[in-house]
């Protein structure tokens, strides 16, 4: 009896993590897999996969950690949307309010996307959000919004070239200490009506994350729960210029880090005020720079704090509102 209530329990809660069940654009919206079900006759955008089940550490280097599975390719479906305008994406269930949302877009080859496993280096991120407000055992996070509304809003760069891709939502659960969960989909996109941006950087999926990173074996209930600031792993957002994190941008992080790491408090409070200095010039020179003009964060997503080098246009209907020192972020 007790094993059976066991087996029960431990399927319940694998049944209750969630993946991403449907996408949608202005008025229309295209159905997602439908993992537990049988592959035949399912016909969609995204690419299948078989449960709800997390990726974990020793998934890392394996192709299952690019679309959640060993490598299927698609079933000859792809939405066709805008450059520029927002794609949303809904769960039919979710249950970890901790962690990171990361949402990639990879180039798919001369070839198209539906017989592409998305292996190599040609992922960029258009979007994250880690740890928004308060301490990292005690704080408002990424995943939480997901939790709440079982929905995530993105804005397709208005300046990525049109052509066919593959795009891949990721929730990074991070409620069990130094055993991270990795939720990965992806669903085929053909971009119409696009610019001349140059995404990057551009990574290998099953290069970019460690166990060893600290982003990713983190423990937010007893080593790290006091801490404030959270970076979610892999590479900086591209947010529609001519490249994804250049000398400047890099130059202010490492400034940020280096000093905080190594310096005394009142060091780093010195610290701080340059960096946000930088920052300042950093984001004028944006301004003028026509790669970026006229880029635009969807609802929930970034739009300053310090270091921030993105996007601070707020789609129609939301305003950038401060959470925090580090985290700005475009609410309704």
């Amino acid at each position: 009896m007790k094993y059976l209530a066991a087996v029960a329990l431990l399927a319940s809660t694998v049944s209750a993590h969630g993946g991403v069940s449907s996408y949608q654009s202005g008025s229309t919206t295209w159905p997602g897999w439908s993992p537990y079900n049988s592959p035949s006759g399912q016909s969609s955008i995204e690419r299948q996969y078989s449960s709800y089940d997390p990726l974990l550490i020793a998934d890392l280097s394996k192709i299952n950690i690019i679309c959640n599975n060993a490598g299927a390719t698609g079933t000859g479906k792809t939405a066709t949307i805008a450059a520029g305008s927002q794609l949303t994406a809904y769960w039919a269930q979710w249950t970890h309010a901790e962690g990171c949302v990361m949402v990639y877009m990879a180039k798919c080859p001369s070839g198209g996307c539906n017989s592409w496993t998305g292996t190599g280096a040609n992922w960029f991120k258009i979007n994250q959000v880690g740890l928004i407000s308060g301490t990292m055992g005690h704080g408002t996070w990424g995943a939480g919004q997901v939790l709440d509304t079982l929905k995530w809003t993105v804005t397709i760069p208005a300046a990525l070239p049109s052509g066919e891709y593959l795009i891949r939502h990721e929730l990074l659960a991070l409620h069990q200490a130094n055993n991270p969960q990795f939720y990965p989909e992806c669903a085929q996109l053909t971009i119409t009506g696009g610019g001349n941006g140059v995404p990057g950087p551009l990574v290998d999926l099953q290069k970019a994350y460690s166990g060893s990173d600290p982003s990713v074996n983190v423990d937010i209930y007893i080593a790290d729960a006091a801490k404030t600031t959270y970076t979610c792993p892999g590479p900086a957002v591209w947010t529609g210029g001519s490249s994804g994190g250049g000398p400047s941008t890099t130059a202010s992080r490492t400034t940020l880090v280096t000093t905080t790491r190594t310096t005394t408090p009142a060091t780093t409070t010195a610290s701080r005020t340059t960096t946000t200095t930088s920052r300042t010039t950093t984001t004028t020179s944006r301004t003028t720079t026509p790669g970026n003009n006229g880029c635009t964060v969807g609802a929930w997503g970034q739009c300053g704090g310090v270091g921030w080098t993105g996007c601070t246009n707020c789609a129609g209907g939301t305003t950038c509102k401060a959470l925090n020192d580090y985290y700005s972020q475009c609410v309704s």
